[in-house]
Protein backbone atom coordinates (compact mmCIF):
# COMPACT_ATOMS: atom_id res chain seq x y z
CA UNK A 1 0.00 0.00 0.00
CA UNK A 2 1.43 3.30 -1.05
CA UNK A 3 1.83 6.18 1.77
CA UNK A 4 -1.08 7.73 0.16
CA UNK A 5 -3.16 4.75 0.68
CA UNK A 6 -1.97 4.49 3.95
CA UNK A 7 -3.03 8.43 4.34
CA UNK A 8 -6.37 7.79 2.83
CA UNK A 9 -7.01 4.49 4.94
CA UNK A 10 -5.86 6.64 8.32
CA UNK A 11 -8.43 9.07 7.17
CA UNK A 12 -11.07 6.41 6.36
CA UNK A 13 -10.86 5.12 9.91
CA UNK A 14 -10.63 8.26 11.92
CA UNK A 15 -13.61 9.34 10.48
CA UNK A 16 -15.43 6.04 10.84
CA UNK A 17 -14.27 6.24 14.76
CA UNK A 18 -15.44 10.15 14.49
CA UNK A 19 -18.45 8.85 13.74
CA UNK A 20 -19.17 6.15 16.17
CA UNK A 21 -18.12 8.98 18.73
CA UNK A 22 -20.62 10.89 17.51
CA UNK A 23 -23.14 8.29 17.81
CA UNK A 24 -22.12 7.21 21.21
CA UNK A 25 -21.63 11.15 22.50
CA UNK A 26 -23.50 14.09 21.40
CA UNK A 27 -20.40 15.90 23.37
CA UNK A 28 -16.51 15.41 23.96
CA UNK A 29 -14.56 17.54 26.08
CA UNK A 30 -11.08 15.37 25.95
CA UNK A 31 -8.41 17.04 28.55
CA UNK A 32 -9.88 20.11 28.96
CA UNK A 33 -6.78 22.66 30.82
CA UNK A 34 -7.65 26.20 32.46
CA UNK A 35 -5.55 28.40 34.29
CA UNK A 36 -5.95 32.21 35.32
CA UNK A 37 -2.59 33.76 36.58
CA UNK A 38 -0.98 30.87 37.44
CA UNK A 39 -3.62 28.81 39.27
CA UNK A 40 -5.21 25.56 37.27
CA UNK A 41 -7.99 25.57 37.37
CA UNK A 42 -8.91 23.13 35.50
CA UNK A 43 -6.75 19.59 35.17
CA UNK A 44 -6.80 17.74 32.32
CA UNK A 45 -10.62 17.07 32.89
CA UNK A 46 -12.41 14.55 30.25
CA UNK A 47 -16.51 15.27 30.24
CA UNK A 48 -19.07 13.74 27.89
CA UNK A 49 -22.91 14.11 26.83
CA UNK A 50 -24.70 10.88 25.73
CA UNK A 51 -27.78 11.70 23.41
CA UNK A 52 -31.09 11.77 24.98
CA UNK A 53 -29.30 11.67 28.67
CA UNK A 54 -29.46 14.72 31.46
CA UNK A 55 -25.36 14.33 32.58
CA UNK A 56 -25.20 15.84 36.23
CA UNK A 57 -22.19 18.00 36.51
CA UNK A 58 -21.43 18.15 40.48
CA UNK A 59 -18.46 19.45 43.33
CA UNK A 60 -18.11 21.78 45.74
CA UNK A 61 -17.90 25.53 45.04
CA UNK A 62 -14.11 26.27 43.27
CA UNK A 63 -14.36 22.69 41.82
CA UNK A 64 -14.17 23.83 38.20
CA UNK A 65 -17.65 23.10 37.35
CA UNK A 66 -18.59 27.00 36.40
CA UNK A 67 -14.67 27.18 34.54
CA UNK A 68 -15.22 23.85 32.42
CA UNK A 69 -18.94 25.29 31.45
CA UNK A 70 -17.31 28.31 30.23
CA UNK A 71 -14.81 26.89 28.55
CA UNK A 72 -17.60 25.05 26.76
CA UNK A 73 -19.66 27.60 26.05
CA UNK A 74 -17.01 30.33 24.59
CA UNK A 75 -16.74 32.28 27.33
CA UNK A 76 -13.10 31.18 28.61
CA UNK A 77 -10.88 29.75 25.71
CA UNK A 78 -8.87 26.72 26.92
CA UNK A 79 -5.23 26.22 27.60
CA UNK A 80 -5.17 22.89 26.20
CA UNK A 81 -7.86 19.64 25.53
CA UNK A 82 -10.36 19.01 22.72
CA UNK A 83 -13.84 19.77 22.24
CA UNK A 84 -16.21 17.75 20.21
CA UNK A 85 -19.48 18.61 19.24
CA UNK A 86 -21.48 15.51 17.33
CA UNK A 87 -18.00 14.03 16.54
CA UNK A 88 -16.85 17.07 14.70
CA UNK A 89 -13.45 19.21 16.82
CA UNK A 90 -14.79 22.70 17.86
CA UNK A 91 -13.61 25.83 19.65
CA UNK A 92 -15.98 28.77 20.05
CA UNK A 93 -14.77 32.41 21.17
CA UNK A 94 -17.66 33.67 21.95
CA UNK A 95 -21.23 32.36 23.48
CA UNK A 96 -23.31 33.84 20.04
CA UNK A 97 -21.20 31.06 18.31
CA UNK A 98 -21.59 28.09 20.54
CA UNK A 99 -25.51 28.89 20.54
CA UNK A 100 -25.48 29.07 16.55
CA UNK A 101 -23.70 25.82 17.06
CA UNK A 102 -26.18 24.39 19.12
CA UNK A 103 -24.93 24.64 23.08
CA UNK A 104 -26.68 26.76 25.38
CA UNK A 105 -26.38 27.55 28.98
CA UNK A 106 -29.48 28.93 31.29
CA UNK A 107 -27.41 30.51 34.06
CA UNK A 108 -28.25 30.50 37.92
CA UNK A 109 -28.42 34.28 38.03
CA UNK A 110 -30.95 34.84 34.59
CA UNK A 111 -29.41 37.68 32.35
CA UNK A 112 -31.99 38.43 30.44
CA UNK A 113 -33.85 42.38 29.69
CA UNK A 114 -36.47 42.92 32.08
CA UNK A 115 -38.79 45.87 30.96
CA UNK A 116 -38.82 44.04 27.42
CA UNK A 117 -41.74 41.46 26.70
CA UNK A 118 -41.14 37.98 26.47
CA UNK A 119 -40.85 37.06 22.72
CA UNK A 120 -38.32 40.30 22.63
CA UNK A 121 -36.03 38.00 25.20
CA UNK A 122 -36.22 35.61 23.38
CA UNK A 123 -35.58 36.27 19.78
CA UNK A 124 -33.01 38.68 21.39
CA UNK A 125 -30.54 39.84 18.13
CA UNK A 126 -32.28 38.22 15.95
CA UNK A 127 -35.93 39.48 15.09
CA UNK A 128 -37.57 38.08 12.28
CA UNK A 129 -38.09 40.80 9.68
CA UNK A 130 -40.45 41.54 6.99
CA UNK A 131 -40.05 44.47 4.36
CA UNK A 132 -37.09 45.43 7.00
CA UNK A 133 -39.38 46.01 9.54
CA UNK A 134 -39.60 43.65 12.76
CA UNK A 135 -42.77 40.98 11.78
CA UNK A 136 -44.50 40.85 15.24
CA UNK A 137 -46.98 38.85 14.40
CA UNK A 138 -44.42 36.01 13.11
CA UNK A 139 -42.82 36.58 16.67
CA UNK A 140 -45.81 36.05 18.45
CA UNK A 141 -46.33 32.94 16.67
CA UNK A 142 -42.15 31.31 17.05
CA UNK A 143 -42.44 32.32 20.58
CA UNK A 144 -45.72 30.55 21.48
CA UNK A 145 -44.90 27.73 19.41
CA UNK A 146 -41.51 27.34 21.20
CA UNK A 147 -43.31 28.03 24.68
CA UNK A 148 -45.22 25.15 23.96
CA UNK A 149 -42.75 22.62 23.22
CA UNK A 150 -42.04 23.00 26.99
CA UNK A 151 -45.45 21.35 27.78
CA UNK A 152 -48.87 21.90 28.33
CA UNK A 153 -48.38 23.23 31.97
CA UNK A 154 -46.03 26.18 30.79
CA UNK A 155 -48.58 29.40 29.92
CA UNK A 156 -46.91 32.24 29.43
CA UNK A 157 -47.92 35.61 27.48
CA UNK A 158 -45.59 36.16 24.80
CA UNK A 159 -46.31 40.30 25.04
CA UNK A 160 -45.69 40.15 28.79
CA UNK A 161 -43.43 41.98 30.06
CA UNK A 162 -40.33 40.04 31.45
CA UNK A 163 -40.09 41.94 34.82
CA UNK A 164 -44.06 40.83 35.71
CA UNK A 165 -43.46 37.41 35.80
CA UNK A 166 -42.73 34.76 38.60
CA UNK A 167 -38.87 33.70 38.67
CA UNK A 168 -39.70 30.09 37.56
CA UNK A 169 -41.62 31.20 34.67
CA UNK A 170 -38.58 33.72 33.73
CA UNK A 171 -36.50 31.03 33.96
CA UNK A 172 -39.28 29.16 31.54
CA UNK A 173 -38.47 31.96 28.93
CA UNK A 174 -34.20 31.54 29.42
CA UNK A 175 -35.18 27.90 28.49
CA UNK A 176 -37.52 28.67 25.48
CA UNK A 177 -34.75 30.59 24.37
CA UNK A 178 -32.18 28.29 24.49
CA UNK A 179 -34.70 25.76 22.55
CA UNK A 180 -35.32 28.31 20.25
CA UNK A 181 -31.44 27.36 18.98
CA UNK A 182 -32.52 24.31 18.21
CA UNK A 183 -29.56 22.94 20.84
CA UNK A 184 -28.69 19.61 21.19
CA UNK A 185 -26.90 20.30 24.47
CA UNK A 186 -28.64 22.67 27.39
CA UNK A 187 -26.65 23.66 30.30
CA UNK A 188 -28.72 24.31 33.67
CA UNK A 189 -27.42 26.15 36.48
CA UNK A 190 -28.75 25.39 39.89
CA UNK A 191 -32.24 25.54 37.72
CA UNK A 192 -34.31 24.96 41.01
CA UNK A 193 -33.17 27.69 43.38
CA UNK A 194 -36.18 29.18 43.00
CA UNK A 195 -38.71 27.05 42.49
CA UNK A 196 -41.47 25.62 44.54
CA UNK A 197 -42.29 22.60 44.37
CA UNK A 198 -44.98 22.23 42.07
CA UNK A 199 -42.41 24.46 39.32
CA UNK A 200 -39.87 21.87 39.91
CA UNK A 201 -42.24 19.54 39.31
CA UNK A 202 -42.95 21.07 36.09
CA UNK A 203 -39.37 22.17 35.32
CA UNK A 204 -38.28 18.55 35.62
CA UNK A 205 -41.35 16.91 33.20
CA UNK A 206 -39.50 20.10 30.54
CA UNK A 207 -36.31 18.47 31.07
CA UNK A 208 -37.69 14.58 30.55
CA UNK A 209 -39.30 16.03 27.10
CA UNK A 210 -36.14 17.66 25.98
CA UNK A 211 -34.46 14.24 26.99
CA UNK A 212 -36.82 12.18 24.90
CA UNK A 213 -36.36 14.71 22.16
CA UNK A 214 -32.51 13.32 22.33
CA UNK A 215 -31.01 16.63 23.88
CA UNK A 216 -28.05 16.16 26.25
CA UNK A 217 -28.72 18.38 29.29
CA UNK A 218 -25.90 19.36 31.44
CA UNK A 219 -27.68 19.44 35.15
CA UNK A 220 -25.90 21.41 37.54
CA UNK A 221 -27.32 21.51 41.46
CA UNK A 222 -25.95 21.04 44.88
CA UNK A 223 -29.75 18.99 45.47
CA UNK A 224 -28.71 15.40 45.80
CA UNK A 225 -32.84 14.96 45.58
CA UNK A 226 -32.79 16.48 42.21
CA UNK A 227 -29.84 14.59 41.00
CA UNK A 228 -31.12 11.25 41.82
CA UNK A 229 -34.73 12.04 40.55
CA UNK A 230 -33.60 13.19 37.13
CA UNK A 231 -29.62 12.35 35.63
CA UNK A 232 -29.02 9.37 34.20
CA UNK A 233 -24.86 9.94 34.32
CA UNK A 234 -23.03 11.75 37.28
CA UNK A 235 -19.51 13.47 37.08
CA UNK A 236 -18.17 14.76 40.27
CA UNK A 237 -15.02 17.15 39.82
CA UNK A 238 -13.02 18.57 42.63
CA UNK A 239 -10.24 21.39 43.25
CA UNK A 240 -10.51 21.29 39.26
CA UNK A 241 -9.87 17.79 38.40
CA UNK A 242 -12.27 14.47 37.42
CA UNK A 243 -13.02 12.41 39.99
CA UNK A 244 -15.35 9.97 38.64
CA UNK A 245 -18.21 9.68 35.86
CA UNK A 246 -20.42 6.75 37.02
CA UNK A 247 -24.08 5.98 36.02
CA UNK A 248 -26.96 7.89 38.60
CA UNK A 249 -28.50 3.97 39.07
CA UNK A 250 -24.70 2.41 39.71
CA UNK A 251 -24.12 4.75 42.77
CA UNK A 252 -25.67 6.67 46.13
CA UNK A 253 -25.55 10.02 47.28
CA UNK A 254 -23.29 8.94 50.82
CA UNK A 255 -20.62 8.15 47.67
CA UNK A 256 -21.40 11.33 45.81
CA UNK A 257 -21.00 13.29 48.62
CA UNK A 258 -17.44 11.33 49.52
CA UNK A 259 -16.06 11.80 46.31
CA UNK A 260 -17.13 15.56 46.33
CA UNK A 261 -15.81 16.55 49.50
CA UNK A 262 -12.78 14.32 49.57
CA UNK A 263 -13.72 12.81 52.96
CA UNK A 264 -17.13 10.99 54.71
CA UNK A 265 -19.80 13.52 55.30
CA UNK A 266 -21.96 10.66 56.88
CA UNK A 267 -24.44 13.59 58.77
CA UNK A 268 -25.11 16.38 56.72
CA UNK A 269 -25.72 18.76 59.34
CA UNK A 270 -23.47 19.30 62.50
CA UNK A 271 -24.34 18.52 66.00
CA UNK A 272 -25.86 21.31 67.53
CA UNK A 273 -24.73 21.85 71.60
CA UNK A 274 -25.40 24.53 73.67
CA UNK A 275 -29.16 25.56 75.20
CA UNK A 276 -32.15 28.10 74.42
CA UNK A 277 -31.99 30.85 77.14
CA UNK A 278 -34.48 33.42 77.91
CA UNK A 279 -36.48 35.12 75.31
CA UNK A 280 -34.64 37.43 73.59
CA UNK A 281 -36.92 38.72 70.69
CA UNK A 282 -40.79 39.36 70.84
CA UNK A 283 -43.10 40.35 67.60
CA UNK A 284 -46.58 40.96 68.12
CA UNK A 285 -49.56 41.45 65.23
CA UNK A 286 -46.48 43.02 63.04
CA UNK A 287 -47.69 44.17 59.99
CA UNK A 288 -45.27 45.37 56.82
CA UNK A 289 -47.15 48.80 54.48
CA UNK A 290 -47.21 46.42 51.45
CA UNK A 291 -49.71 43.74 52.91
CA UNK A 292 -47.28 41.16 52.14
CA UNK A 293 -47.22 39.76 56.20
CA UNK A 294 -50.49 39.83 58.39
CA UNK A 295 -50.46 39.94 61.99
CA UNK A 296 -47.37 37.94 62.56
CA UNK A 297 -46.75 36.70 66.18
CA UNK A 298 -43.69 35.00 67.92
CA UNK A 299 -41.00 35.09 70.14
CA UNK A 300 -36.92 34.06 69.88
CA UNK A 301 -35.35 33.12 72.78
CA UNK A 302 -31.19 33.32 73.16
CA UNK A 303 -29.43 30.40 71.15
CA UNK A 304 -31.96 29.29 69.50
CA UNK A 305 -32.28 28.83 65.52
CA UNK A 306 -35.50 30.11 64.35
CA UNK A 307 -36.87 28.53 61.09
CA UNK A 308 -39.36 30.10 58.75
CA UNK A 309 -41.24 27.78 56.33
CA UNK A 310 -43.31 28.51 53.09
CA UNK A 311 -43.56 28.27 49.58
CA UNK A 312 -42.50 31.08 46.79
CA UNK A 313 -44.88 34.47 47.75
CA UNK A 314 -45.48 33.13 51.75
CA UNK A 315 -43.64 36.61 52.72
CA UNK A 316 -40.58 34.92 54.10
CA UNK A 317 -38.51 37.65 52.40
CA UNK A 318 -40.83 40.33 53.10
CA UNK A 319 -40.79 39.23 57.20
CA UNK A 320 -37.14 39.35 57.38
CA UNK A 321 -36.99 42.73 55.90
CA UNK A 322 -39.76 44.32 57.83
CA UNK A 323 -37.71 43.19 60.97
CA UNK A 324 -34.31 44.87 59.26
CA UNK A 325 -36.02 48.41 58.44
CA UNK A 326 -35.73 47.18 54.86
CA UNK A 327 -39.28 47.44 53.93
CA UNK A 328 -41.72 49.78 56.41
CA UNK A 329 -43.85 48.84 58.86
CA UNK A 330 -47.77 49.64 59.43
CA UNK A 331 -48.15 48.06 62.40
CA UNK A 332 -47.13 45.89 65.46
CA UNK A 333 -44.78 45.87 67.98
CA UNK A 334 -41.00 44.94 68.21
CA UNK A 335 -39.48 44.46 71.62
CA UNK A 336 -35.83 43.30 72.17
CA UNK A 337 -34.36 42.28 75.38
CA UNK A 338 -37.63 43.66 77.01
CA UNK A 339 -37.33 47.32 74.92
CA UNK A 340 -39.66 48.35 72.29
CA UNK A 341 -37.62 49.15 69.35
CA UNK A 342 -38.31 51.03 65.84
CA UNK A 343 -35.91 49.88 63.02
CA UNK A 344 -37.10 52.77 60.56
CA UNK A 345 -34.46 52.17 58.44
CA UNK A 346 -31.79 49.15 58.00
CA UNK A 347 -29.23 51.41 59.81
CA UNK A 348 -30.99 51.79 62.77
CA UNK A 349 -31.53 48.02 63.25
CA UNK A 350 -27.79 47.47 62.86
CA UNK A 351 -27.71 50.16 65.41
CA UNK A 352 -30.23 48.29 67.78
CA UNK A 353 -27.90 44.77 67.10
CA UNK A 354 -29.68 43.11 63.64
CA UNK A 355 -28.00 41.23 60.62
CA UNK A 356 -29.82 40.81 57.17
CA UNK A 357 -27.91 37.91 55.09
CA UNK A 358 -30.10 38.38 51.64
CA UNK A 359 -31.72 35.75 49.86
CA UNK A 360 -30.21 37.26 46.35
CA UNK A 361 -26.62 37.95 47.62
CA UNK A 362 -25.05 38.55 43.81
CA UNK A 363 -27.86 41.56 43.61
CA UNK A 364 -28.26 42.75 47.28
CA UNK A 365 -25.75 41.26 49.52
CA UNK A 366 -22.22 42.23 47.78
CA UNK A 367 -20.69 44.62 45.89
CA UNK A 368 -19.12 42.21 43.13
CA UNK A 369 -16.50 44.38 41.43
CA UNK A 370 -14.99 45.21 45.19
CA UNK A 371 -12.65 43.44 47.03
CA UNK A 372 -13.32 41.40 49.87
CA UNK A 373 -11.74 44.01 52.64
CA UNK A 374 -14.58 46.61 51.40
CA UNK A 375 -17.42 43.63 51.40
CA UNK A 376 -16.08 42.53 54.69
CA UNK A 377 -15.99 46.55 56.28
CA UNK A 378 -18.84 47.91 54.66
CA UNK A 379 -21.60 47.66 57.47
CA UNK A 380 -19.58 49.17 59.79
CA UNK A 381 -17.57 51.49 57.84
CA UNK A 382 -17.81 54.66 59.69
CA UNK A 383 -15.51 52.41 62.38
CA UNK A 384 -12.70 52.70 60.14
CA UNK A 385 -13.01 56.55 59.81
CA UNK A 386 -11.01 58.67 62.37
CA UNK A 387 -10.91 62.95 62.00
CA UNK A 388 -11.69 62.18 57.98
CA UNK A 389 -8.89 59.54 57.66
CA UNK A 390 -9.64 56.49 56.60
CA UNK A 391 -7.54 53.33 58.40
CA UNK A 392 -7.17 51.10 55.53
CA UNK A 393 -4.49 49.09 57.93
CA UNK A 394 -7.59 48.30 60.61
CA UNK A 395 -9.91 47.61 57.69
CA UNK A 396 -6.96 44.96 56.29
CA UNK A 397 -6.25 43.32 59.45
CA UNK A 398 -10.42 43.03 60.29
CA UNK A 399 -10.97 41.44 57.04
CA UNK A 400 -7.97 38.95 57.42
CA UNK A 401 -9.31 38.23 60.80
CA UNK A 402 -12.68 37.22 59.42
CA UNK A 403 -10.79 35.11 56.90
CA UNK A 404 -9.11 33.21 58.94
CA UNK A 405 -12.01 32.68 61.29
CA UNK A 406 -14.40 31.79 57.98
CA UNK A 407 -11.64 29.70 56.74
CA UNK A 408 -12.39 31.67 53.28
CA UNK A 409 -10.64 30.76 50.32
CA UNK A 410 -9.49 33.66 49.22
CA UNK A 411 -6.20 34.78 47.23
CA UNK A 412 -6.48 37.88 49.27
CA UNK A 413 -8.13 40.83 50.92
CA UNK A 414 -7.74 42.59 47.77
CA UNK A 415 -9.41 39.45 45.72
CA UNK A 416 -12.57 40.69 44.00
CA UNK A 417 -15.69 38.85 45.81
CA UNK A 418 -17.24 37.96 42.30
CA UNK A 419 -14.12 35.96 42.05
CA UNK A 420 -14.97 33.51 44.75
CA UNK A 421 -17.35 30.57 45.08
CA UNK A 422 -20.75 31.54 46.22
CA UNK A 423 -20.09 29.42 49.66
CA UNK A 424 -16.82 31.82 50.31
CA UNK A 425 -19.08 34.77 49.02
CA UNK A 426 -21.75 33.83 51.82
CA UNK A 427 -18.89 33.39 54.42
CA UNK A 428 -17.59 36.95 53.88
CA UNK A 429 -21.38 38.01 54.54
CA UNK A 430 -21.74 36.33 57.40
CA UNK A 431 -17.94 37.61 58.43
CA UNK A 432 -18.96 41.37 57.70
CA UNK A 433 -22.10 41.18 60.68
CA UNK A 434 -19.84 39.14 63.02
CA UNK A 435 -17.26 42.16 63.16
CA UNK A 436 -20.55 44.19 64.87
CA UNK A 437 -21.55 41.84 67.16
CA UNK A 438 -25.01 41.79 66.37
CA UNK A 439 -27.83 40.08 68.79
CA UNK A 440 -30.16 38.65 66.03
CA UNK A 441 -28.94 37.23 62.53
CA UNK A 442 -31.65 37.08 59.68
CA UNK A 443 -30.64 35.07 57.33
CA UNK A 444 -32.94 34.47 54.28
CA UNK A 445 -32.03 31.26 52.10
CA UNK A 446 -28.28 31.30 53.09
CA UNK A 447 -27.08 28.17 51.40
CA UNK A 448 -28.99 28.36 48.40
CA UNK A 449 -26.56 27.52 45.51
CA UNK A 450 -23.80 25.97 48.04
CA UNK A 451 -22.34 22.73 47.73
CA UNK A 452 -22.66 20.23 50.44
CA UNK A 453 -19.07 20.69 51.93
CA UNK A 454 -19.57 24.62 52.49
CA UNK A 455 -23.54 24.19 53.54
CA UNK A 456 -22.13 21.87 56.35
CA UNK A 457 -20.03 24.75 57.38
CA UNK A 458 -22.21 27.93 57.00
CA UNK A 459 -24.46 25.49 59.69
CA UNK A 460 -21.88 25.18 62.01
CA UNK A 461 -21.28 28.66 61.95
CA UNK A 462 -24.90 29.02 62.54
CA UNK A 463 -24.10 27.00 65.62
CA UNK A 464 -21.63 29.02 67.02
CA UNK A 465 -23.77 32.18 66.97
CA UNK A 466 -26.29 30.05 68.60
CA UNK A 467 -23.76 28.93 71.20
CA UNK A 468 -23.08 32.87 71.64
CA UNK A 469 -26.79 33.27 73.08
CA UNK A 470 -27.13 34.72 69.26
CA UNK A 471 -30.68 34.52 68.63
CA UNK A 472 -31.14 33.16 64.69
CA UNK A 473 -34.11 33.24 62.27
CA UNK A 474 -33.25 31.13 59.24
CA UNK A 475 -35.61 31.35 55.85
CA UNK A 476 -35.15 28.45 53.53
CA UNK A 477 -36.66 26.86 51.13
CA UNK A 478 -35.24 23.35 51.38
CA UNK A 479 -37.42 21.89 53.95
CA UNK A 480 -34.79 18.92 54.77
CA UNK A 481 -32.36 21.78 56.21
CA UNK A 482 -35.19 23.43 58.33
CA UNK A 483 -35.67 20.15 60.01
CA UNK A 484 -32.01 19.59 60.28
CA UNK A 485 -31.07 22.07 62.09
CA UNK A 486 -33.69 24.34 63.45
CA UNK A 487 -35.06 24.02 67.18
CA UNK A 488 -38.48 25.72 66.18
CA UNK A 489 -40.38 26.28 62.29
CA UNK A 490 -42.95 28.95 61.94
CA UNK A 491 -44.92 28.18 58.45
CA UNK A 492 -46.40 30.91 56.69
CA UNK A 493 -48.95 30.93 53.91
CA UNK A 494 -50.27 33.84 51.71
CA UNK A 495 -48.01 36.27 54.51
CA UNK A 496 -50.27 34.58 57.49
CA UNK A 497 -48.81 32.53 60.18
CA UNK A 498 -50.47 29.01 59.82
CA UNK A 499 -48.43 26.49 61.82
CA UNK A 500 -45.72 26.16 64.59
CA UNK A 501 -43.75 22.75 65.12
CA UNK A 502 -41.45 22.64 67.80
CA UNK A 503 -38.44 20.45 67.06
CA UNK A 504 -37.21 19.92 70.49
CA UNK A 505 -39.62 18.38 72.36
CA UNK A 506 -42.34 17.50 69.57
CA UNK A 507 -39.81 16.13 66.84
CA UNK A 508 -42.64 13.26 65.54
CA UNK A 509 -45.32 15.65 64.23
CA UNK A 510 -43.03 17.66 62.51
CA UNK A 511 -42.67 15.87 59.16
CA UNK A 512 -42.34 17.71 55.94
CA UNK A 513 -46.13 16.80 55.19
CA UNK A 514 -47.17 18.13 58.10
CA UNK A 515 -45.39 21.73 57.12
CA UNK A 516 -46.45 21.43 53.61
CA UNK A 517 -50.21 21.05 54.65
CA UNK A 518 -49.59 24.12 56.83
CA UNK A 519 -47.73 25.91 53.35
CA UNK A 520 -50.24 25.71 51.52
CA UNK A 521 -53.60 26.53 53.46
CA UNK A 522 -55.81 29.03 52.48
CA UNK A 523 -56.40 32.16 54.95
Amino acid sequence: MSTTQQQQANTAQQQQANTAAAQEYLLEMRGVTKAFAGVQALKGVDFYVRPGTVHALMGENGAGKSTLMKCLFGIYHKDAGTIRLRGKEVDFHSPHEALLNGISMVHQELEQVPERNVMENVWLGRFPRKLGLVDTRKMIEDTKQVLSTLGGEVSIDPRARLSSLTVSKRQMVDIAKAVSYNCDIITLDEPTSSLNEKEVDILMEIIDGLRKQGKGIIYISHKMEEIFRIADDITVMRDGALISTMRAADTNVDEVIRQMVGRELSNRFPPKEGSIGKEILSVKALNDSGHHIHDITFDLHEGEVLGIAGLLGAGRTELLETLFGARARESGTVILRGQEIHNKSTSQAIKNGFALCTEERRFNGIFPDLGVDFNTMIAGIRSYTKFGWFSVKKMTENTQKMIDAMRTKTPGTKTKIRHLSGGNQQKVILGRWLLLNPDIFLLDDPTRGIDVGAKYEIYQLIFDLAKQNKGVIICSSEMPELLGICDRVLVLSSGYLTGEYDLVHDRQRATQENIMVDATKFV
